[in-house]
């Protein structure tokens, strides 16, 4: 019994297998497991477990989720609640044995009666005790129901049944003691990089939201693959602690991007640098203007600036013929405050306003990516427990390509792992589809697939996966909770798919 309580895996298991040997221990038919909530005057007793074998009950019970079991509170108006024999057990840290419920007067078995009355039930003998750590802090109480005899008749819990149970519940408290300080820490370091994510999300209003969703998208394709059973993913599986693994590195995948500046990440505009630089290259045609010689230069001025402010926008594509035009605007003059003639545009702003896509330059893209570098070095160097140890691999190439042309590393399809690939494309698909570029409207899933499938296409992201994307349907779960309705323009996937969209 100790081996099996020692060998039991999450906190529901464990206290599932508590419950069953005590049990087993004292013939009980029934019997719960809460688990103590430390919130000082609102602290509590959670239900956990139920079992009963009469009712057919055996449940599992995650708190705010009570399914018509609210917690006891071991507090009333501020005072210790002793009338509930768990919440006195609780507070008192002594077990309390009773024969027969119904002749109890010292505790308020109202609730109860009315399970029994609903239940067509009747319960009798009750046994409570206390979970104690190796602080003696209260962590639990278990409360045991109609222990039976050899012949199936109910019976008080007897004084042997009660000191095997203690005896059991010792140990079982050291082993959900430690599960529990386990979970405190997978708690903290869930909240620790959920933090990072979200200061790396505020520092930047164009990409907000961007580190929470990954995780998302990921977490959706990863079940995609569990759910295949046979196609290409059939043999992939991940258990708990593989699952976790994924979760810390898809929330970790750009922490990178801590040491991106920040005028880099919010650049919405290919002139923007502290502030849109627009509004100076604006100022600059307005004095051109103010001195042009005929209507028709002032209007071709006119012209030529709006086109400026189309550009700076960076929401289309700069052909060669545009390009043109930027450097031939770029020619023509303004008189500053002394009367001399100034260029219109600065060698920086046509550099600038000629990227071809988006709003970001050489250099700038240089900065950006090099916060993958920075991802793979910290998350390298932090000492991650085996069962995270994959962690920096997986976070580390959602950016590589499966025909090696990706970096840092220029990894192939072959080096990288099937959760690296996956984020690979949920990276891609939640930058096309987010709502909040300025430099794009929020695009349709119709025109994201178009794009996904180029690349598939082109060898840049995994084609099985992108495949297994679709045809799952996880993308609609995704677009119901995360995009506009507007973008789901979808009916079938498959045109996307084959290529005949």
């Amino acid at each position: 019994m100790l081996v099996r309580l020692a060998q039991e895996k999450g906190l529901g298991n464990l206290m599932q297998r508590i419950l069953r040997e005590a049990r087993g221990l004292t013939g009980a038919e029934g019997g719960t497991f809460y688990r103590f909530i430390d919130d000082g005057d609102n602290s509590r007793l959670a239900f956990s477990v139920v079992h009963n074998t009469v009712l057919g009950i055996e449940a599992m019970i995650n708190e705010g989720q009570d399914q018509g079991w609210p917690p006891i509170q071991l507090y009333k108006d501020g005072e210790p609640n002793h009338r509930n024999v768990a919440s006195h057990v609780g507070l008192t840290r002594q077990a309390v044995n009773i024969p027969d419920v119904y002749d109890a007067e010292m505790f308020d078995f109202t609730g109860t009666r009315h399970f029994d009355a609903a239940h067509d039930y009747r319960s009798q003998s009750m046994l409570t005790l206390p979970l104690l750590n190796h602080e003696d802090e209260i962590i639990g109480v278990m409360q045991l129901i109609n222990a039976r005899d050899a012949d199936g008749i109910t019976r008080p819990f007897s004084p042997e049944d009660q000191a095997t149970v203690q005896a059991m519940a010792k140990f079982a408290a050291i082993t959900l003691d430690n599960q529990l300080l386990v979970q405190s820490h997978k708690d903290l370091l869930d909240a620790f990089i959920q933090a990072l994510a979200r200061i790396i999300d505020v520092r930047s209003a164009h990409t907000s939201a961007h580190c929470q969703r990954i995780p998302v998208l990921t977490e959706l394709i990863a079940q995609a693959a569990c759910e295949d059973t046979d196609g290409v993913f059939a043999d992939f599986n991940l258990n708990d602690d593989e699952w976790y693994e994924l979760h810390v590195a898809a929330w970790l995948h750009d922490c990178g991007k801590l040491a991106t500046s920040e005028n880099v990440l919010n650049k919405g505009r290919k002139l923007q640098k502290l502030h849109d630089g627009f509004e100076s290259v604006r100022a600059r045609f307005a004095s051109a203007v103010a001195v042009a010689q005929s209507d028709d230069e002032k209007a071709a001025l006119r012209d030529d600036m709006e086109f400026v402010e189309q550009v700076n926008r960076g929401g289309e594509f700069m052909s060669d013929e545009y390009k043109a035009r930027i450097e031939r605007i770029a020619t023509g003059t303004w008189p500053d405050a002394y009367g001399e003639p100034r260029p219109l545009l600065t060698e920086d702003e046509v550099y600038n306003l000629n990227i071809t896509r988006g709003t970001i330059n050489n250099e700038e893209r240089a900065e950006i990516n090099r916060h993958i570098d920075i991802t793979i070095d910290i998350l390298e160097g932090l000492p991650f427990p085996p069962k995270l140890r994959r962690v920096p691999e997986y976070a580390g190439g959602h950016h590589e390509r499966m025909d090696g042309k990706g970096y840092p590393r220029g990894l192939t399809r072959d080096q990288l792992s099937i959760p690296a690939r996956m984020m690979g494309v949920a990276d891609i698909f939640e930058a096309l589809t987010a709502k909040e570029r300025p430099y794009k409207p929020p695009m349709p899933l119709s025109q994201a697939f178009t794009i996904l499938r180029r690349m598939r296409d082109d060898n840049h992201i995994d084609g099985d996966v992108f495949e297994l994307f679709l045809r799952s349907g996880k993308w609609r779960k995704y677009a119901q909770d995360h995009l506009l309705p507007e973008q789901d323009d979808i009916e079938d996937v498959e045109p996307f798919i084959t290529g005949d969209a």
